[in-house]
């Protein structure tokens, strides 16, 4: 039996999500379809009435506006689609889960990296993210302070240690 791909979600097309991370890209969305796509249609019209299309940078510019917007749009559907929303209540906070932020240290290393481990759209307070569904990312969910988590990276077997967890 053969599975569209569309309806074949893996984990790794899963996008896990704070409720209020899922609102806001639900509002955008809602937005850039609506809005969105009728505001850039009146800037290519305008441009259009211009004149000669071939030499027009304003029609140009504002067709290539619409083409970022679209692969916005579907990008946002995509991530929406395939949404995990995740309850930051739920989770044991001495456990690393999707959605905290977890402070790690690589064996041989003192120095101390901290992550935010969710999708890229949670991202604040300048840290970088790391997928729940990334090699790193599955080794340090479920493991608690203290302990060690091993994955494999291009470069070899690497081992972390979670060193803090916040919420």
């Amino acid at each position: 039996m053969r599975v569209s791909h569309r309806y074949a979600a893996t984990v790794a097309d899963q996008h896990h999500l704070s409720q209020s991370a899922y609102d806001r890209l639900r509002a955008e969305h809602e937005d850039l379809s609506t809005r969105g796509r009728l505001d850039i249609a009146d800037k290519i019209e305008t441009a259009r009435q211009h004149g000669d299309l071939k030499e027009n940078a304003e029609y140009h510019a504002a067709k290539e506006e619409k083409s970022k917007m679209e692969a916005r749009i579907s990008q946002l559907a995509g991530m929406l689609e395939d949404a995990i929303i995740v309850e930051e209540d739920d989770s044991d906070p001495t456990i690393v889960a999707a959605g905290c932020i977890v402070a790690i240290r690589y064996e041989g290393d003192d120095d101390i990296e901290k992550y935010l481990i969710g999708s890229i759209e949670e991202r604040h307070d300048d840290y970088d993210c790391i997928s729940p569904t990334s090699p790193l990312g599955e080794a340090l969910i479920g493991t608690e302070v203290g302990h060690s988590a091993t994955y494999e990276a291009p470069g070899g077997t690497l081992h972390v240690e979670v060193v803090e967890i916040h919420r």
